[in-house]
């Protein structure tokens, strides 16, 4: 690891790693998150959701400025409202990987100009896919449904953010991996054992990292992070300090420079009292 740096700025993935499982913001991960803010560390919420997806009780701490969101396609300044770096797919690349998967036992949705849009044949059969309780209820209330998800894209016009894909099989889950591959124009990754998450090329967290702190004056050597999951490892590697979670899957444990315990354990919480606060 070398010499450890002081740590000016802080990026947390939510989902398995600051938020616990059941979806919440522990009391001691949230009083280690004003310890930092207090001491002037940035602490940045770094997740494949949206902005609006990003739970109230992280986004209001006082402090909590900047956020990258939906994998890294958008890295923002929540005060100002200022867009500082993006990544989207076309129009004509979602609809063809929409295209592509079809024939396949998957669930798909978009997000669009920050909202999560899905379908209803979709929305309402959730069970089928495999998705826990807590992820159906974050869908539901992190989605807009409309009777044809094409037709949304096309209708709204805008750039796609990233592509949810949700499986039953993971035989299928590793065939559509390997066809998404074969484009050579998207960024693939997952943040849950049955998804696939897929964004433009150049959107990862770990580049988000980079332009926020390249931004704020920061050095990389003075970041640090902490995640989960595959759609974690660009900012592992990136980061100052990466640190991997005790329920983190085992390759990004091996790539960390250091494994904290689980996020039912406040694992968040001991790595900042090690590296920001000790």
């Amino acid at each position: 690891m070398g010499v450890i740096m002081s740590i000016k700025l802080i990026a947390l993935d939510l989902d398995g790693t600051l938020l616990d499982s059941k979806k919440q913001l522990s009391i001691a991960n949230r009083q280690a998150l004003i310890a930092c803010i207090e001491k002037g560390i940035f602490i940045v919420p770094a997740t494949g959701r949206t902005l609006s997806g990003i739970p109230e009780d992280v986004k209001n701490l006082p402090g909590v400025r900047y956020a990258i969101t939906i994998n890294g396609a958008v890295v923002i300044d929540t005060l100002e409202h200022h867009v500082l770096q993006e990544a989207k797919l076309e129009i004509n690349t979602a609809l063809s990987i929409f295209d592509m998967v079809q024939g396949y036992h998957i669930m798909y949705d978009a997000y669009v100009d920050g909202v999560g849009i899905s379908e209803a044949r979709f929305y309402d059969r959730l069970d089928e896919y495999k998705i826990s309780k807590e992820i159906q209820t974050l869908i539901r209330a992190t989605r807009v449904v409309y009777p044809d998800l094409r037709e949304a894209v096309l209708e709204k016009g805008k750039p796609v953010e990233k592509i949810n894909l949700f499986f039953r099989d993971q035989e299928e889950r590793e065939k559509v991996r390997q066809l998404l591959a074969g484009r050579g124009d998207v960024m693939i990754s997952s943040s849950f054992a049955n998804n696939l998450e897929i964004n433009a090329p150049g959107a990862t967290k770990g580049a988000g990292l980079l332009c926020l702190a390249s931004y704020l004056g920061i050095r990389p050597e003075e970041t640090m992070a902490c995640g989960d999951g595959e759609n974690d490892h660009s900012m592992i590697a990136e980061a100052g300090i990466g640190v991997a979670m005790g329920n983190a899957e085992r390759k990004l444990q091996e790539e960390a420079n250091y494994v904290t315990a689980t996020n039912d354990e406040d694992g968040v919480a001991r790595a900042i009292e090690r590296f920001a606060l000790s």
